[in-house]
This record gives C-alpha cells, structure tokens and sequence, in this order.
C-alpha cells in the first residue's frame, strides 16, 4: 500500500514530511513525491528511491510550513515520474495525494473531459483531483462541500490529503477504507496512513473514520461527516515507542521480528491468560452456541486460519471453514445465523477481509477480528476483538505477527472446547500450560539454529524450486513456509498436500530439486516419511522439521524442534522456515524487507 504523511505547523514541511515518508518504505513503492506551500505550492516528484526525490530538492530553499509527501506502489499507470503523487487539477487549485483505486474513474473521466479538463497521467489519483476542482468550482460552497460531493460519487478506496490553492492555512483529509490518522503536538498537525511515521513527533493520534472528513490548520483539527455537520473524536495516546520500528542493530527488520517472536508470544499469552484461565471479551453464552465458524483471511492470515481451523475443529467439534477473503466475499453464502465469522488480520485494513466482515454483519452473523492494530477498521466493525501483541511489523514479510495470530487461535480453540464440553478440566489447564511453554521453545529453536541454518541457506541461493509438503497441520504450516520463500527470495516454490504428491506433482521431480518436509503428527508422520522417500529415490534433497522424537534417517539435512502437543508445532515449525526463507534471500542479495511488487497491508481489491 501507499504511504501518506502531511504536515500543518510551525516547523519546516519539507523534513517532516521526508523523515515520514522513509518510515513508510516499509510498504513499498515505487516513486515519490511532495508539495509544499510557501507563498504557492511546488510540486517535486521522482522515480525510484526516496533518495532520488532528496536529490532532486536538494539546495532548493523549502521554507514552507504546510505540505503533502506520498510513497506510490503502481496500480493505474507504470512506475513514473509523470504517475507519482502528488497530482494538481488543470489549473493548479487543487493539490493532491491517495491511497487506494478509484473503480469508476473511467466514467469521471468522460464526465470531466465533457467539461473540457485534460490529463497528463495515466492515474485515477490525478481524475479525483480533478472532479474535486470540478465540484469545488461549480458550487462555490468551499473544500468541505466539494470534497463530500467527491466522496458519495466515486468508488472505490480512498485516503486522500489535499491542499487547495484558495486556502493556504488549511490542509484537508478524508478516508474510505483506506487507513489514515491525524497527530497532534505543540509544532503541528500531522497526517499519516500509518503510524510509524509521526511518532517521532507525537502519540497523541486521532482515527478518521469512513466517510469523514477533517480540516487542519496549524493548532487545531476539526471533523465533519458527510451532512458536513462538525463530529467530535477522542484522542488516542500510542503506546509503543519509536524504537521498535528500528533495526536496532540488526541487518534488517525482517531479522529482527523473527528474533521478537519468544517475547511476542509471551506477551499476546499473558494478555489472555490469568490464573490458568482463557478470558475473552465475548461471552461464555454466546459462544456455547455457535455452530458453524467461518474463517476468512488473505496471505499468511489465511494459512493461520487453515492451521486454526484444523484445530478448532479437532477440540470443538465444530464444523469449520476456512475462506479466502477475495473469495468469500464473491460467493454469495446464506451464512449460518448461528454462526461465527471469524476474520485474521494483521494490518486490520485488509480490503477482502473487510468486505467479508461487513458481509458477515449485513446477515446478522456475529463477527470475530483478530487484528495486531489497535482502533482499525476490522477492530471497529467486529462485534467483538481479540487484539495479538506483536507490535509493530515493518518487514513486508510477516513473522512475529503470524506467530501471535497462532497464540490466539490456539487459545480461542481450548476456551471454545471447554465450554462445548469437549475437553475436561484437567485437559483444559494441560493445553493451557503447554502454550504457555511456546515462547520459550521459540527462544530455544532461534539460539540454537540461527546460525545453522544460516549456512545451510548459502547453498540454496540459486535454486529454481521449492516443494513443501506434510499432512494436516504440517500442510497448513507448509503453505506458510512456500509463501515465505516466495515473498523475500523469488523462488518459485509450492507447497502440497503430502498425500497430492502422486496426483502430478511427482512429475516435477528431479535430480537436486529442494524438498521440504514438515513431520510433526504422531498418528500420520509415518505416511508423509514413506512420500518422503518417494522424492528421495527421485533425486530431490531433502530437508526435515520434525521433533526430537522423529527421525527420518535419510533426509539431507535435519532440522529438530522441540517436543509440544500435536495441536501447537506450528508455533515451532514455523520459525526455521522463516529462517530458511531469510538467509535465502540474504543469499541472493535481496532486498529483504522490502520485496519487489508487494505491499505491507493491501487495502485494495
């Protein structure tokens, strides 16, 4: 996703808004770009790197106090200079940046073109700069009504930051479905699309809601809903601190998240857990009488909720589906009224999830969010909320944030069997104690593998493909594992069903090809050894996670985890897969954090 900062106060825009703007390229971009206003606004723009628009304004005297800076990821339009943000109206009265895709910017295209405007980009961001100055010209009511008339006639996903040339104290924001805040401090007002951006400069954020719109000026910022009637808002203090958005020392963020995951877990635990006993805001009623979970999540979110949905399944009883967003929201489902729709999400902005939650909501089915950002969309829309405590994740590839979104499905799982009367009591405070041990096993596995499997990945930087296989839990955390290598190293790699492999994946096979196998169930591990071996006499090499108790004596190399309940090895399996995938990536020279083509949180269609 894009990223947004704008700047009202005392203090030079031009620093802020660059200091903000690097804190993003987290999400990835591929162009960027900045208006300031002194006694007018100039407009800088650059391909490439965020150190190309340095270089561009480099020795130019930017004394503005006022501004607008966007990172753009490419969706209408190549990666250009003509194409970054910001985009100005035909004759410079609006000024512009966004987030999002505008659906029916072809038919405001027509409409405008009608009206005599032109367009030098090929972008939608550049058409809604333009029907703003449309609106605002024709009704002559000021920016408020031209922006809501903006807003209830386009489509699509929007934050947007706008300057207009007619009023230059004020700078303007408004959102639909795409996230933004507002910060305040004593040197100014800031907006942001996300967090990390202006906390070095304050914690004290109000969150714009749907369809609103605000007004900042250099001291004060004022709300409106779509009647342009002034709504009020609470003020929100951040609780984390800037430092854990920095390396710290470390290569890169990617490395650092993996090396949080023991302190992350512990901590989304004890969030939950209080004298040996899973409490949860959503009552014990409610949830005896659910009969039908629905999962529903993209990307890793969605191989959480497959490994969730094997084990709440096998605790509760209960019939689970497991969706993905950009599907679930298409199918047109007559849901389960007693069911539960619960939705994974780390960012809580994630377009698909979204739209399944207010699908679930519009049929009367109660709706679970499992979100890692406190006040997000999806943590406002569910009924009920179950925050993970990873913190803030900058690497684009998730870890620590899957790894809490595991803790909480686990717990969720044992709460909801005690209270269907699945489990005993003693059985209850067993699991209970097991997961607590989790944090500790992942400390284990990362002190006493890191640097194993960071030699061990020297040797698979030019690999052409990867195969991960296992049965059960172990296919659910090796389609996590494949997407991790994808994601940072570009390797093409699959993960499969163990049981598939005769069904035309074998054919694939051959001499060195890189197999690796996830065997950690006891009832079935012997049936994936035997496909195992399958690729073996095949030529592959072989790479093993299993526990202490399982050997597979002819696997190249072995990788141990250490020994927990069935139901919780994906907590354990899952970090020297995102080691693997890491070092790979180093391997090659890769700019880890940061892959090509991807964006942290994908609030677009």
């Amino acid at each position: 996703m894009c990223g947004i900062v704008g700047y009202n106060g005392k203090e030079k825009a031009v620093n802020i808004l660059l200091d903000g703007l690097s804190r993003l390229e987290y999400r990835g971009y591929d162009s960027a770009g900045l208006a300031i206003r002194d006694k007018k606004i100039e407009v800088f723009k650059a391909k490439g790197k965020l150190d190309n628009l340095r270089e561009k304004i480099k020795g130019k005297r930017l004394k503005g106090t006022i501004g607008i800076g966007h990172t753009r990821w490419a969706t209408h339009g190549e990666p250009s200079e003509n194409n970054a943000h910001p985009h100005i109206s035909n004759d410079g009265c609006v000024t512009l940046v966004h987030n999002g895709i505008i659906e029916n910017y072809r038919e405001m295209v027509l409409k405008l073109e009608s009206h005599g405007y032109k367009f030098y980009s090929e972008t939608d961001t550049e058409v809604l700069a333009n029907v703003i100055d449309y609106y605002y010209k024709k009704y002559k009511n000021g920016p408020m009504d031209a922006i809501n008339r903006t807003m209830v006639r386009v489509r699509g996903s929007y934050a947007i930051c706008v300057m207009f040339e007619d009023y230059p104290d004020e700078l303007w924001v408004a959102r639909k479905d795409s996230p933004m805040i507002i910060g305040i401090s004593d040197d100014g007002l800031y907006a942001a699309s996300d967090v990390p951006a202006i906390l070095k400069y304050t914690r004290n954020v109000y969150y714009i809601d749907n369809m609103e719109v605000a007004c900042l000026t250099k001291n004060k910022v004022t709300f409106y809903n779509l009647n342009g009637d002034e709504i009020k808002k609470e003020l929100k203090e951040i609780k984390w601190n800037l430092s854990v958005a920095e390396k710290n020392g470390y290569e890169h963020f990617m490395i650092k998240e993996i090396n949080e995951e023991d302190e992350v877990i512990k901590k989304t635990f004890n969030s939950f857990v209080h004298n040996n006993k899973i409490e949860f805001p959503i009552s014990d009623d409610e949830l005896k009488n659910i009969k039908q979970i629905y999962i529903v999540a993209c990307g890793s979110a969605y191989h959480v909720g497959v490994c969730a949905g094997y084990i709440i399944e096998d605790l509760t009883k209960v019939s689970v589906r497991v969706d993905i967003a950009s599907e679930f929201r298409y199918r047109h489902l007559e849901l389960d009224k007693d069911g539960l729709v619960i939705i994974v999400s780390q960012s809580g902005e994630t377009a698909d999830s979204l739209a399944a939650l207010r699908e679930a909501k519009s049929q009367g089915v109660k709706t679970l969010g499992i979100v890692n950002v406190v006040s997000s969309t999806i943590a406002r829309e569910a009924d009920y909320v179950l925050y993970t405590l990873a913190g803030p994740e900058i690497s684009v590839a998730t870890t620590k944030a899957f790894s809490t979104q595991l803790i909480v499905s686990y717990l969720f799982g044992i709460h909801l069997a005690l209270l269907k009367g699945k489990i005993t009591n003693k059985e209850y405070t067993s699991l209970i104690k097991e997961v607590s041990t989790l944090g500790d096993k992942t400390k284990k596995i990362l002190d006493k593998l890191t640097n194993d499997i960071q030699k061990l990945s020297s040797e698979f930087a030019n690999v052409k493909d990867a195969f991960y296989i296992g049965r059960g839990l172990d296919y659910a955390i090796s389609l996590e594992g494949s997407l991790k290598l994808k994601e940072v190293s570009y390797i093409h790699s699959e993960a499969y069903a163990a049981g598939e492999l005769k069904h035309g994946t074998i054919s694939l096979i051959e001499d060195g090809t890189l197999v690796i196998g996830i065997v950690t169930q006891d009832d079935i591990y012997e049936k994936t050894i035997s496909n195992l071996m399958e690729v073996k006499s095949r030529g592959a090499y072989i790479i093993t996670i299993s526990p202490e108790n399982i050997d597979i004596p002819f696997s190249d190399y072995k990788i141990h985890i250490p020994n927990t309940s069935k139901y919780f090895y994906p907590s354990l399996a899952v970090i020297p897969l995102q080691l693997l995938s890491y070092y790979i990536s180093v391997s090659r020279g890769l700019d880890v954090d940061k892959p090509r083509n991807l964006a942290k949180s994908v609030t677009v269609e």
